[in-house]
This record gives structure tokens, sequence and C-alpha cells, in this order.
């Protein structure tokens, strides 16, 4: 099984990755993995990658799509993979058809996970302490004050958890993302996922919905 999950920021991406990639017994593959590892290891594209992080500019499509190139090619990756974070835009997502084309291979489902913008808003709005650095969600802890229920130090909002900010990403979301959720739409291989509700629901739905694709 080899498969893309698309969402918001918000929409609970990396937890449903995780599951989904367990369930399925194949390999979560993050960009976000894929960096670390690099950079971490030393390797070339690593190196290359770091040059542009410690300057504070994006790593250029080239190098993000050589590691991606390297990540599928691995033993583990062969019998199915799920990505999570790629293809980021239409550009990409060509690429990656013609990169396992080239293998023989083909992406059998994009899973598309669907949560409204005030959902998205209202998941993010979050507190972290200044101390012990600990994360307090204020609906979902019942955080009603300002102090950490941990250690008692003093809560402040990331500019990250900002109203304006998580609507912003949205807003870049649909302007340079959610362009591939039509593309994948006219290849007949885009699935929605409901994405509101506990976790473990979502990944019924989302196996669910997965069935049909395999085998």
């Amino acid at each position: 099984m080899r498969l893309v999950l698309v969402g918001p920021p918000g929409a609970g991406k990396g937890t449903q990755a995780q599951y989904i990639a367990s369930n399925l017994s194949i390999p979560k593959i993050s960009t976000g993995d894929i960096f670390r590892a690099n950079v971490s290891g030393g390797t070339e594209l690593g190196k290359l990658a770091k040059t542009y992080m410690d300057r504070g500019d994006l790593v250029p499509d080239e190098v993000t799509i050589a590691m991606v190139r390297d990540r599928l090619s691995q033993d583990d990756a062969q019998d199915g993979f799920l990505l999570d974070g790629f293809p980021r835009n239409v550009a990409q997502a060509e690429i990656l058809r013609d990169m396992l084309k080239e293998w023989g291979q083909e992406l059998d489902i994009v899973l598309s996970l669907i949560v409204d913008d005030d959902e998205v808003v209202r998941r993010l709005a979050r507190r972290t302490c200044s101390q012990c650095g600990r994360i307090w969600h204020v609906e979902f802890d019942d955080k009603k004050d300002d102090k950490c229920d941990a250690c008692g130090g003093a809560l402040f909002q990331r500019d990250d958890d900002k109203e304006e900010t998580v609507r912003h990403r949205l807003e870049v979301y649909q302007e340079q993302t959610a362009p591939i959720i039509s593309y994948y739409a006219d290849e007949g291989i885009l699935v929605g996922v409901d994405a509101t509700g506990p976790v473990e629901e979502v990944t019924q739905r989302a196996m669910d919905a997965i069935r049909p694709f395999m085998g």
C-alpha cells in the first residue's frame, strides 16, 4: 500500500500517520523525519540542507525531492509507505508520480483529512509553561487561569498558537497545498476522511476508507 496523507495544520496528520502506518505495517515517512535523519547523519544532502536552514532560508524543492527519492528507494519502503508532508504542491505531486513510474510503482490512495477552520483554531488554542515547557490546551485541559498545574509557572501563548497566526497558516495551506486535492481527485485516488472526533474514531474511518484500495 502506497499512500499520501494530506490535511490542514491541526488536522492530526502526524498522529493519524503513525497509527495508519502501524496498522498497515508500512513505514511512515515525513519530510521532517527525512530532514532530521539526513542532517544528524551528516549525509551530503543533509549538509546541503543545513546550509539553508542555518541561514533561515527554505530548503529548495530539489533538495527535498532528492531526500524523498533517497528515502523511498530504501528497502523498507519497497512494499509500501505512507507519505506525510510530501507532496506539498502540484509540481511535487507530478514529480512523485514520475519518480514512482520510473520504479514501476504508483500511489494507491491519497487520504485527505477534513476539518473546518474554526475547529483547527480551537484545537490549536494552547498555552505553554514558561518554566517546565508543558503545553496546556485552553479547552481540552480546562485551563481557566495562567498558571501551570504541574509546576506553577506562568503560561504564555506562542506566536505559532495565536489565532491570527493559525488562520494565516490555513490561508497558506489553501493557496499552496489544497490544489493537490483537486489534482488527486482528477487522478481518481482521493478519499476524504472526517478528522473530527476522538483519535481512535478518525483512525477507524481512515482504515475503512483504505480497505477498498487494498490488494
